[in-house]
């Protein structure tokens, strides 16, 4: 289950005076967000080139986008989030690796094979992806590591991917967080 858009970076606050932006870009290596051509806005009205580009912090860069001349116009960019469509990515290299955007949407099921909930997000909070999934009927959806203990078996093709909830994170859904309630 793909989306036909894929989230590349993320443009910050303005850089100087002369209309740079600095972008949080979420591809392996930060100066790649330029490999796949020109970037979008998550409607797809806006089109972003970006024609200068340097390092910046771990992460990030420094960019000059086509049309954005000054402070003022980087500064109303803040926020935007920049996309490619998924056909211009190439597949991953290997089969445990996935983008984030085919992961999102898939059922979540147990160990058995039962569907118990649906993966609503791929987050990355700097020690390693984590697979947001709401279970069911519940309010709080649950961050899942995305690892082979948490996470043993995705599979594209069936639209699914097998999910072990955390022992510390059930035993506090069942009451049993440690804490008196007198």
């Amino acid at each position: 289950m793909t989306q036909d858009k894929v989230l590349l970076g993320r443009i910050g606050g303005a850089h100087g005076l002369r209309g740079e932006v600095k972008i949080a870009t979420f591809t392996a290596a930060p100066e790649d967000i330029t490999a796949y051509g020109p970037l979008s806005s998550a409607d797809g009205t806006r089109t972003f080139v970006i024609t200068g580009m340097r390092a910046a912090s771990a992460g990030s860069v420094i960019a000059r986008l086509k049309g954005v001349a000054d402070r003022t116009q980087a500064e109303a960019l803040n926020g935007i989030e920049l996309y490619v469509p998924r056909e211009a990515l190439p597949p991953p290299e290997d089969e445990d690796e996935f983008y984030h955007s085919d992961l999102i949407g898939l059922a979540a099921v147990s160990p058995e094979g039962a569907v118990v909930g649906k993966v609503i997000g791929v987050h990355n909070f700097g020690a390693g992806d984590l697979l947001e999934v709401r279970f069911g009927d519940e309010r709080q959806p649950v961050l899942i590591p995305f690892d082979n203990a948490h996470v043993p078996h995705v599979d594209l093709g069936a639209g699914r991917v097998t999910v072990i909830r955390p022992a510390f994170e059930s035993a506090e859904a069942d009451g049993a967080d440690g804490e008196s309630h007198e």
